[in-house]
């Protein structure tokens, strides 16, 4: 059993999205927003950041995986839930829990991008820079993260455990 330590606890965590969602609602006031969250992991954040909105909003959600039980990617990415709202000239906010090598999320920008939005921005909970393989540009990010080490709660799993947690906390096996 992998040991659990704490990152970021809730209150540090429920003050960054509440000043992230002030930043997005003024950036896109007075546009037509779709929320794209990424299951499973967005959509503790993504729950918390809508609420927290003070513009309307659309949402949907589009499926992809990529670890499976590992903590690193397999590289191989799979969408397993497709986009049901029309984003064809609409902006478009992709919410996503972690940006970490950046391949799962390049694959789903070009996949929104097929059908051909006015806008494609980013916005993440967590920036994890140092495992980055692909050029991912993020409009919006609670926080960098620097230390090394897996991540899990507040959406975010190891093999489907700890995604209930209230913090986000590092494993180390």
């Amino acid at each position: 059993m992998p040991e659990i330590f704490p990152l970021l606890k809730k209150q540090d965590i429920d003050n960054m999205v509440s000043s992230l969602a002030q930043r997005i609602s003024d950036d896109y006031r007075g546009r037509k927003l779709v929320l794209v969250g990424i299951l499973k992991g967005s959509f503790v954040f993504l729950s918390d950041l809508m609420r927290r909105l003070t513009i309307p909003v659309q949402v949907d959600f589009i499926g992809a995986s990529s670890y499976g039980s590992s903590t690193s990617t397999s590289g191989n990415i799979h969408l397993t839930k497709k986009l049901e709202i029309d984003v064809k000239d609409k902006d478009v906010l992709i919410v996503e829990d972690i940006v970490d090598t950046g391949l799962t999320l390049s694959h789903i920008i070009e996949h929104i991008k097929s059908f051909t939005p006015k806008t494609v921005k980013i916005c993440t909970l967590l920036d994890k820079p140092e495992r980055r393989e692909a050029k991912i540009n993020i409009d919006y990010s609670c926080h960098v993260v620097v230390q090394k080490g897996f991540l899990v709660g507040y959406g975010l799993d190891y093999a489907e455990d700890y995604r209930n947690l209230p913090e986000i906390c590092r494993l180390k096996f």
